[in-house]
């Protein structure tokens, strides 16, 4: 599929889905635009913190690149699983309901988290990322022994 042709908000959606599960960081993001607004919903203070760095505003292409790169180091990749419940279309924006299954590689436990995605599609480009997460859940499954 080429990303220069425009493509309709489903199929992008659909195509960055499907990409995401081939677990190829470069291609990827390529379906992102070079400027994106990438937003997790988690606490400003949590962001950046050494055991999940991934969890951060993004705001290029190779944010995005550097985000998948970032997650599959910090889980073990025999232990994920994605569950897309529903993809709900209006126009350019969509949003993907589901339950994320990982296992956090520093300390071998395993969590399951629910999710809301909301991506606006724009030219056959993601220029909205936004996460809504359980962010307990990732949290704790990081968290040292000794906390």
């Amino acid at each position: 599929m080429s990303i220069a042709a425009p493509m309709n908000t489903r199929a992008v959606v659909e195509e960055l889905l499907h990409r995401i599960g081939g677990s190829d960081p470069e291609h990827i993001a390529e379906l992102y635009a070079e400027q994106s607004d990438w937003r997790l919903d988690w606490p400003e203070a949590e962001h950046g913190r050494a055991a999940t760095p991934w969890i951060r505003h993004r705001s290029s292409r190779a944010d995005a690149a550097a985000h998948y790169r970032e997650l599959a180091e910090h889980h073990m990749p025999e232990h994920v699983a994605t569950e897309i419940e529903r993809i709900l279309i209006d126009g350019n924006d969509a949003v993907v309901l589901g339950e994320i299954r990982q296992t956090a590689r520093p300390t071998g436990r395993a969590y399951h988290a629910r999710f809301a995605l909301h991506l606006t599609v724009e030219d056959g480009l993601v220029t909205r990322h936004h996460v809504y997460e359980d962010s307990l859940a990732v949290a704790q499954a990081f968290e040292a022994e000794d906390q």
